[in-house]
C-alpha cells in the first residue's frame, strides 16, 4: 500500500479519484487547492501525486514546479480535461511523470499508479556517477581487446585501431593511455577527417607567429600538447597524402617542424584509428605503404556490435545508468539483442539516452524501443516489398544497397564499390541506370583507371 495525494478543485472528481485509489489498495489523501496540497506534503510524505492542471489560485504547473524542487519529490501525473501542446510540453519539461486527459478509467488509473510507484521505488545505480566511457563487455572479442590493452599499455609501440564507425575506437585509445605509464601525461585527440587539409598541418605540428596570414600568435600543435602523453590520430585513413609524408617523419624521428618554425624533438606516444581498409587504400594509392607499416606495429581490431551479442545488454545498462536511474525489462533486453546495430556502440548509447529522457517509468519496456524497428526499416531491413515481379524487386534492392554503400562511404565511389564487392566501372554503370549520384563530392575516387574486367564477382 502506498500513499497517493489527489489534488483537484472539483469535489466530485476529487472524491471519485480518492475512492478509486483506495479500491486499488492504496492510501489516499485529498487536497482542494495547490496551497493545501503543498501543506499536506509537508505533513504526509507520499509516493505519488495525481494533480489537476487547471485550478484557481496556484495552477497545476506551479504546484508541479514547487514539488519538483523538494529533495525527494514524489512522481506526479498531471490530469487535465483541456490537453494542449503547450501545457503537455511544459508539464513534461517540469518533470511530470505523465500527462493524462480526464476522465480516466479504472484500468488506466491502475496502470499509472503501478508505473509511478515503480518509478519512485527505483534504486539509484552507482554507475550513474561514471562520467567517462569505459570498456564494457565480456564477449570473447572484447576480452581479446582488453588483453591486448593490458599487454601494450606500458609499451610505447605505435597502435593502429581499426573498426567500423561507432565501435568505440577512442574509448580503446583512452584505455591504453589511462592504464599505461603515461597516464599522468595529457591525452590529445585529433580527428583528421574533420579538419580541412590546409589547416591540418598547423593543428598537428603548430605554427609560429607570422607564419601565414592570420597567425597572430604561436600555436603549439597537438604533438606538443601531448608531450609526455598520448596523441590519438582518429580517422587517419582520411589524411591527405601530402600530410601523410610529414606524419611519417614525425613517427620515425620523433621530430616535428612547426609551420614557419624550426624542427623540435617530441616525446609522445601515437595511437591511430580508422574505419577504412588501409590495405585496400595502399593498393589503390590513397595511403602510403611506408606509413601503413609504421602505424601497423600493434593492430587492434574492434568488432562491430553485431559480433558482440553478449555485450549488448551490459552496454545498454551502463549507458542507462549514466543517463538516468532506469532498468531494462526482459522484453526490452530481448529487443536490443535482436536489433542489428548498424551504428554500433554509438547507436546503442544514443538509443539509451533517448529512452532515459522519454520513458517516465523506472523500467524500459519493449514497446519503448519501437523506434529501433523504424530505423532498421529506414536502412532497408524488414521491408515489406509490394507485389511485383522478380526483376523489379531485385532492381529496387540493388538501388537501395548502392545508395546505402554510397552514404556509408561518404560519397567515395571506390570505397562504395569495395563495400559492394563489385568493380568500380560496374558501380558507375549501375548508378547511371538507377539515376544515383555520390552524395559527397569532397572525396574523389582513387585509382579510377579502367578495370580490365567488369564482371560482378571481381574485386575493385
Amino acid at each position: 500500500m502506498a500513499a497517493i495525494l489527489i489534488v483537484d478543485d472539483d469535489a466530485a472528481m476529487r472524491e471519485a479519484l480518492t475512492e478509486a485509489v483506495r479500491d486499488l489498495g492504496h492510501d489516499a489523501h485529498a487536497a482542494a487547492s495547490g496551497d493545501a496540497a503543498l501543506h499536506m506534503l509537508d505533513r504526509h510524505p507520499v509516493a505519488g501525486v495525481l494533480l489537476d492542471l487547471r485550478m484557481p489560485g496556484m495552477d497545476g504547473l506551479e504546484v508541479l514546479r514547487r514539488i519538483r524542487t523538494r529533495p525527494r519529490p514524489p512522481a506526479v501525473t498531471v490530469l487535465t480535461a483541456h490537453a494542449g501542446a503547450a501545457n503537455t510540453i511544459e508539464a513534461m519539461r517540469l518533470g511530470a511523470f505523465d500527462h493524462v486527459i480526464k476522465p480516466i478509467g479504472r484500468s488506466d488509473l491502475s496502470r499509472i499508479l503501478d508505473a509511478m510507484l515503480a518509478y519512485t521505488s527505483g534504486v539509484p545505480n552507482a554507475a550513474h556517477q561514471a562520467t567517462r566511457e569505459t570498456l564494457i563487455g565480456s564477449s570473447e572479442a572484447m576480452r581479446a581487446v582488453q588483453k591486448a590493452i593490458g599487454v601494450l599499455a606500458d609499451n610505447d609501440a605505435t597502435v593502429l585501431i581499426t573498426g567500423e564507425t561507432g565501435t568505440g575506437k577512442e574509448v580503446v585509445a583512452r584505455a591504453i593511455h589511462d592504464h599505461g605509464r603515461r597516464h599522468d601525461g595529457p591525452f590529445a585527440a585529433v580527428n583528421c577527417a574533420a579538419i580541412p587539409a590546409e589547416l591540418l598541418e598547423s593543428e598537428l605540428f603548430g605554427h609560429v607567429r607570422g607564419a601565414f596570414t592570420g597567425a597572430a600568435t604561436d600555436r603549439p600543435g597537438a604533438f606538443r600538447q601531448a608531450e609526455r602523453g598520448t596523441l590519438f590520430l582518429d580517422e587517419i585513413g582520411d589524411m591527405p597524402l601530402a600530410m601523410q609524408a610529414k606524419i611519417l617523419r614525425a613517427l620515425q624521428d620523433r621530430v616535428i617542424t612547426p609551420v614557419g618554425g624550426k624542427p623540435a624533438a617530441v616525446d609522445v606516444r601515437v595511437i591511430a584509428a580508422t574505419h577504412r581498409d588501409l590495405t585496400a587504400a595502399v593498393r589503390d594509392g590513397s595511403f602510403r605503404e611506408d606509413l601503413f607499416y609504421r602505424l601497423h606495429v600493434v593492430p587492434i581490431r574492434l568488432p562491430p556490435l553485431a559480433e558482440r551479442i553478449a555485450d549488448i545488454v551490459p552496454l545498454a545498462e551502463h549507458f542507462l545508468a549514466q543517463a538516468g536511474d532506469k532498468q531494462l525489462s526482459a522484453g526490452a533486453a530481448a529487443r536490443l539483442i535482436r536489433h542489428r546495430w548498424p551504428g554500433n556502440v554509438r547507436e546503442l548509447k544514443n538509443a539509451m539516452e533517448r529512452v532515459a529522457v522519454m520513458v517516465r517509468g523506472a523500467r524500459v519496456a519493449a514497446e519503448d524501443l519501437a523506434f529501433l524497428d523504424q530505423s532498421s526499416a529506414a536502412d532497408g531491413a524488414g521491408i515489406d516489398w509490394p507485389d511485383e515481379d522478380l526483376p523489379t524487386a531485385l532492381a529496387r534492392l540493388e538501388a537501395m544497397l548502392i545508395r546505402r554503400a554510397l552514404e556509408r562511404s561518404g560519397g567515395n565511389r571506390a570505397d562504395a564499390a569495395r563495400r559492394l564487392n563489385i568493380h568500380r566501372q560496374l558501380l558507375y554503370a549501375k548508378m547511371r541506370r538507377y539515376g544515383l549520384s555520390a552524395s559527397d563530392d569532397r572525396t574523389t575516387d582513387v585509382g579510377e583507371a579502367d578495370d580490365a574486367d567488369g564482371s560482378e564477382t571481381g574485386k575493385p
